[in-house]
């Protein structure tokens, strides 16, 4: 009796250090890189964020220099993504100022692309150069890519990682292979039928604009009308029908956009 009140205690005590093993590999072996968004327009900088956040990263915003420099004493900054005109101090100056307390990677975004700006830009310690107008998904996937280049962060995935699903949530999207089911049943979605799809999933009650949607999705955003947005909603709206009659996952907000409803 003793011997076997013994093993159980010890099998306890094993599931107890795995379970805690399991905690400490969610939290600690997969940290979702800070990158600090330094624009003074807020509107460019809430699409940064959004496409960022989206993609799995942590995001902070300062609009003046000094607020840059001030967060950047704390050194949980992956990366600074830079505008040049600032209201207090030139980009280019705000640059020389960091390189001399870090070696944080630095993404340039201005809306002079003149060529002896890049160079300057590149010369003085900057790690990539974006003009604007730019598409959200092209500067987020460079930032992920000088984050591999540089080492602090970007990469895949941990093995451990997590996503927190709700209780009944009927969508599974499989990024390897470009497929979202509903309900077991996989859809035949367009590539911005998917891309549309997925960025909502990924944040659902969250309210996105058309205009975040387009910036976020589309290729050329500049190219296409807030009604694209509508008709590729409109679209996803009839095939989710198709499954569940009775459900509508899509919300929309009147003059304002769409979101995915978060109970079911």
């Amino acid at each position: 009796m003793l011997v076997v009140q013994a093993l159980e205690k010890l099998a306890g005590r094993d599931i107890a250090l795995r379970t805690c093993s399991l905690i400490q590999c969610r939290v600690m072996e997969n940290p979702q890189p800070t990158i600090l968004v330094v624009e003074d327009e807020p509107a460019i900088a809430d699409t940064i964020t959004y496409a960022l956040e989206t993609d799995g990263m942590e995001s902070r915003w300062c609009s003046t220099g000094r607020e840059a420099l001030s967060a950047l004493t704390g050194g949980d900054i992956a990366l600074v993504v830079l505008d040049i005109g600032l209201p207090d101090i030139n980009g280019f100056d705000l640059c020389r100022k960091i390189r001399k307390m870090s070696s944080v990677p630095i993404i340039f975004l201005t809306a002079r692309g003149d060529e002896v700006d890049r160079v300057v830009g590149l010369e003085i310690g900057g790690d990539d150069y974006v003009v604007k107008p730019f598409s959200p998904r092209e500067l987020s996937a460079r930032v992920k890519a000088v984050l591999r280049r540089s080492g602090t962060g970007g990469g895949k995935s941990s093995p451990c990682t997590e996503i927190s699903i709700p209780e009944g949530f009927p969508f599974i999207v499989d990024e390897k292979r470009l497929i979202i089911t509903y309900f077991g049943v996989s859809l035949e979605l367009s590539r911005y039928e998917y891309r549309l799809l997925e960025l909502l999933l990924k944040r659902p009650g969250w309210v996105f604009t058309r205009e975040q949607l387009k910036d976020m999705v589309w290729d050329e955003p500049e190219a296409s009308l807030e009604r694209t947005v509508d008709t590729h909603i409109k679209t996803l709206r009839s095939k989710l029908r198709e499954i569940k009659p009775d459900l509508k996952p899509i919300r929309t907000h009147r003059g304002i956009g769409y979101s995915l409803r978060e109970s079911w």
